[in-house]
């Protein structure tokens, strides 16, 4: 078993230089055809190089990431995680074709296999080897469909966007609706998870924490899901490797020969596997590869487990100061209890003035029962949340630094929800 290096870890955020022989490994498929590949193709590793190329200051966050995480795991008494994390997720389907366009039934069955592998709760957990049965390890971390959005409205977690481009590549353009994508929800409150066709012969990719938040989440080849049409890739797994990427998890070889994967209790190994090894296939002296791991490039039906270590390493993002800590405590996994808002000025909604506003809008609030009381946010009409806008938690809103305009104002409780425009002069 290897050791936990986070010295060497700060030291080679470079890592992005992933795997040649990983590289090697690309089966190339038609642009608009369903994967048939003999070998499983991530590449986060590439997609995190050409964000590394993009914004040097990228390296230095995920640094910090890597030194929340090491003062986490010094003290794990402390630092626990002591309830499940209940992650809402948005699945964005950009189809070209209609079978590209993933059934409600399919976005289903993927957020239970979700849930099924990261609580090793999956059927195929009896299948882990004896050597490894001490380590394998369920996780904090569970999956729900959105069902608010960011403006709190009602919502079935799913978006359906048509589009013109026959295959996308790790270049993100799937994320951005202005390249024929779809663009992303908050990262702060939501899992984004795209559904598309991707060329290269390319299974999947996702972002590191610490990534922009703009495309931020993970990318799934259309056909990957439940009941898809991509051969040996078929039951879900590949969004379970990808979701191990977003939340810090790197492949199980370290993307070197012999390489470290960050994990104390994962055996290092020479490199990636694909198909589905025979128990053991010992490299680097070790009892034999843990190729049944989902962060190993082996066929879905081959991979079946995380490891204490892993899910440790996880948690930590989401203790205090950790980069997805925002995620346990969102509301998007909540069903909006709808109150309507049709008059100002009456006494038991909310009334807010003056409207237009220039520099302050004050607010009459109901009573609430809640703790922390009302919270506050302002959106424009796309639904992207306006920071210049601040609440004082007496009833004032500074709206001074917000651009001229009509502005959604959302107010919640953590019970209900009011909704009010107003316009800013």
């Amino acid at each position: 078993m290897k050791k936990n290096f986070y010295a060497i870890a700060l030291a080679c955020l470079g890592f992005a230089s992933f795997s040649a022989q990983a590289q090697d490994q690309r089966m190339i498929a038609t642009d608009h055809s369903p994967l048939a590949a003999t070998t499983r193709e991530c590449a986060t590793m590439e997609a995190l190089a050409a964000q590394m190329a993009a914004d040097p200051s990228l390296a230095k966050r995920m640094a910090d990431v890597e030194r929340h995480t090491a003062r986490v795991l010094a003290n794990p008494t402390a630092n626990r995680v002591n309830a499940i994390v209940t992650i809402p997720v948005v699945v964005h389907v950009v189809y070209n074709t209609a079978a590209q366009n993933v059934s409600q039934a399919q976005i289903d069955a993927q957020i239970q296999v979700l849930n099924d592998d990261f609580a090793k709760t999956n059927s195929d957990a009896s299948l882990i080897p004896s050597a490894f049965t001490g380590v394998a390890a369920g996780t904090s971390v569970r999956f729900v469909l959105a069902k608010r959005t960011p403006t709190g409205a009602a919502s079935t977690g799913v978006i359906r966007k048509s589009t013109k481009i026959r295959s996308f590549s790790s270049n993100d353009f799937v994320k951005y609706t202005s390249k024929g994508g779809s663009d992303a929800w908050p990262a702060s409150q939501y899992l984004n998870l795209w559904l598309c066709n991707l060329g290269q012969g390319l299974l999947g990719y996702a972002q590191f924490p610490g990534g922009a938040a703009a495309t931020d989440g993970v990318v799934c080849l259309y056909s990957s899901v439940p009941g898809g049409t991509a051969s040996n890739y078929n039951k879900g797994r590949t969004a379970t490797h990808e979701v191990g990427h977003w939340l810090n998890l790197r492949h199980i070889w370290g993307d070197a020969s012999c390489g470290n994967d960050l994990v104390s209790d994962t055996p290092t190994q020479q490199t990636s596997n694909g198909g589905c090894p025979t128990f053991p296939k010992v490299t680097c002296g070790n009892q034999g590869d843990m190729s049944m791991n989902y962060m190993d490039y082996t066929y879905d039906a081959c991979m079946y487990m995380f490891t204490g270590g892993q899910s440790a390493r996880m948690d930590a993002l989401f203790t205090s100061g950790g980069t997805r800590a925002s995620l346990s405590s969102s509301l998007g996994g909540t069903a909006p209890r709808m109150v309507a808002v049709n008059t100002l000025g009456s006494a038991s909604e909310v009334s807010l003035y003056p409207n237009p506003a220039i520099s302050v809008l004050n607010l009459t609030l109901p009573q609430t029962t809640a703790v922390n009381g009302w919270m506050v946010t302002v959106y424009d009409l796309r639904g992207r949340e306006m920071k210049q806008a601040s609440y004082n938690g007496q009833g004032q809103v500074q709206v001074a630094q917000l651009p001229k305009g009509l502005y959604q104002m959302t107010l919640s409780d953590g019970q209900q929800i009011l909704r009010q425009r107003f316009e800013k002069q």
